[in-house]
């Protein structure tokens, strides 16, 4: 009776450890077809390629991603992820989804890689045929419906300018940001993808760029 208490009790940890170890593989193979998707363009980069850079067989990354369609279906759905982290879409706070906005824009300058394989998609994706049509289209809908809404709430707490429709405004960031990203892969000395947003944003509504006081938490003690 005790062995096989002792045999039932371990299994249930085996089970989490093999969870938790292929969940890290998944991760990792993710930031690596990413990065071989950025350097060399999605076409261009191979299975084999991402599997060697992670250590594993391309079997072994089958495994996890069936094939390369579904492996880059999860890599911009991971962009996505880290890109919320910045961006609290859902927040009831309009001006703190603007605040991440321009952070994220300065973010990518950093990655310059990445925001060159966002373009190329983005642009080759417009065919119906195109392996990454219905993430781009389904992602187009979520962040103009998001935008739509902040800058709604932003007409509700009146600090929306005089003359701007909120549909209007949420189509036009958008366009104004995939279009700065092009011109800025084109000559990053004259682009700043981050302050030309916060100046267009500016000229849409009055935002409150500084995050309040009491949104960092308590204060420490012995502050005041």
């Amino acid at each position: 009776m005790t062995n096989a208490s002792t045999s039932t009790a371990k299994a249930p940890r085996k089970a989490r450890g093999e969870y938790a170890k292929s969940r890290e593989r998944r991760k990792a193979i993710l930031d690596a077809a990413l990065e071989v998707f950025a350097e060399g363009g999605y076409r261009s980069g191979s299975l084999r390629e991402v599997a060697q850079r992670v250590g594993i067989s391309e079997a072994g990354l089958l495994h996890h991603f069936p094939n390369k369609v579904a492996l880059l279906e999860a890599v911009l759905e991971r962009r996505d992820d880290r890109s919320f982290e910045m961006v609290p879409l859902d927040s009831d706070d309009p001006h703190a989804v603007l605040r991440g906005v321009v952070a994220l824009a300065a973010h990518n300058a950093t990655v310059p890689g990445v925001v060159e394989l966002y373009c190329t998609l983005s642009a080759e994706a417009t065919a119906p045929d195109h392996p990454a049509h219905a993430y781009f289209a389904r992602r187009y809908d979520t962040t103009r419906t998001s935008f739509v809404r902040l800058f709604t709430d932003l007409a509700t707490q009146g600090v929306l300018r005089p003359g701007v429709e909120p549909q209007q405004a949420a189509i036009a960031l958008i366009a104004l940001w995939d279009g700065l990203q092009v011109q800025w892969l084109l000559n990053r000395g004259i682009v700043d993808i981050a302050a030309s947003l916060r100046r267009f944003i500016d000229a849409l509504a009055d935002v409150e760029w500084e995050e309040p006081a009491d949104a960092a938490g308590p204060a420490e003690e012995g502050e005041g």
